[in-house]
């Protein structure tokens, strides 16, 4: 399968600043997959060490880990020469080995001719770890998300359909009819299935929600399970706490986090060190609440108004323990959290283009569900679940702040009126 992650790797090969690049991302993202798979097609060899298949690996790095020690003992135990800028060498699960990701620096300074990717699930967590000397300006870092909604498509093989969306985007225009109900259709089947690669593989292969549900099922279950690994043993009933309630504030018509919410009496001080866990484990995301609509939006957010989103759709319908058929015919009972789910969907989108997020409220309860900067100019995003697009709050922002132009993200096909950018839902990845 395709993964634009690809293009990313074949710029950071040829650039002359290369760097040891750190991949990271949550479990199950792609990330061995991508970089063997960019490996493969554009070095002679590849030298792979994973540090949790093979903990062994771990002693080669105690005693020294400047490069002119480790690669002849590397090469041992690949079984092939390691061979300057034609050998690609993968540490896998790096967040088990501290000194390994430490060589780094050493790489960087000495040997920069060396090629090296890292991955790592937790590394985000591993690094609060007080004895962990992170390589800090000796390294690229690069995080991975699941697959976006372009991805699932071409998955699908769908890329005539990702052309004439990518084309109707740029020019406003609306698509046929008949490709636009197909793309919603394909829109609802990424909420059901989700941009896990291994969920998307199988869904492409069989087209069966019930294996799906079941690959879903054990990736959450990898996640507890970290959740119990690699955490402050005080912390762990809170982080599943937390975890839990995020999906159940979703539901909520005002999808603002609460501590409230997740035990009658809770507060930030108990429940904040729980959430930095998931949001730096790349299992969820925060955004938070610009005051003001400013360059940066950064110095203008509020760190006590924030909302909370999964990192993949298919895996909050799972966690929710919704049916296939919940979602594809979005049934009455999804009422109550079609809204927050839809939200999810698209800051999912965002980030993965690499935008970072925020919301705006007045002080009279508007409410705007994206505020980002594209293009150098700050765009608000109104987020619908359905095609009625009456949005008397984004009125209320146009009025007060007066951006070039706003979107409007719907079920409704694409167009241009009255400096608003009509975007159906699956086009979201065009942003």
């Amino acid at each position: 399968m395709y993964r634009k992650i690809i293009h990313f790797l074949e710029e950071w090969k040829s650039s002359e600043h290369r760097k040891p690049l750190i991949l990271q991302g949550a479990r199950q993202v792609g990330k061995t997959y991508s970089i063997l798979e960019f490996g493969r097609g554009n070095y002679e060899n590849l030298a792979y060490f994973n540090f949790e298949t093979n903990p062994k690996l771990n002693k080669t790095f105690e005693e020294d880990i400047s490069p002119g020690y480790l690669i002849p003992i590397l090469s041992h135990i690949a079984g092939q020469t390691i061979i300057r800028e034609k050998t690609l060498i993968v540490f896998d699960e790096i967040q088990l080995c501290e000194r390994a990701l430490t060589s780094l620096k050493y790489f960087c300074e000495d040997a920069p001719d060396y090629h090296i990717i890292v991955a790592g699930s937790l590394l985000g967590v591993a690094a609060n770890r007080t004895r962990f000397s992170f390589p800090v300006g000796k390294v690229d870092i690069k995080t991975l998300y699941p697959m976006d909604m372009e991805e699932f498509l071409l998955a699908m093989g769908e890329c005539a359909l990702v052309k004439e969306i990518r084309k109707c985007f740029g020019t406003d225009t609306p698509m046929p009819q008949a490709l636009h109900d197909a793309a919603m259709q394909r829109y609802r089947q990424y909420l059901v299935v989700g941009g896990m690669p291994e969920c998307v593989a199988k869904f492409a292969e069989t087209k069966d929600y019930i294996l799906v549900r079941h690959t879903q099922d054990t990736i959450l279950a990898s996640y507890l399970n970290d959740m119990s690994k690699y955490n402050n043993l005080n912390e762990i009933k809170k982080t599943r706490l937390a975890y839990d309630n995020i999906t159940v504030q979703l539901s909520k018509k005002n999808t603002r986090f609460q501590y409230k919410l997740i035990k009658k009496g809770g507060r930030a001080a108990e429940f904040e060190n729980a959430i930095e866990w998931l949001c730096l484990s790349g299992i969820v995301s925060q955004v938070y609440r610009a005051e003001q609509i400013r360059k940066p939006l950064e110095n203008y957010r509020d760190i006590d108004a924030f909302k909370i989103y999964v990192s993949d759709l298919g895996l909050l319908c799972a966690k929710k323990d919704l049916t296939a058929n919940d979602i594809l015919y979005m049934t009455e009972e999804l009422e109550d959290f079609k809204g927050g789910m839809t939200e999810n969907y698209v800051n999912v989108q965002l980030t993965i283009n690499g935008y970072r997020t925020y919301y705006w409220q007045s002080e009279r309860g508007a409410e705007i569900d994206f505020v980002i900067q594209r293009e150098g100019r700050l765009l608000p995003i109104e987020v619908k679940s359905a095609d009625n697009t009456k949005a008397k709050s984004l009125k209320v922002y146009m009025d007060a702040y007066k951006p070039d132009y706003a979107i409007k993200l719907s079920t409704k096909n694409f167009g241009f009126a009255d400096r608003k950018k009509i975007v159906p839902l699956y086009a979201a990845f065009c942003i």
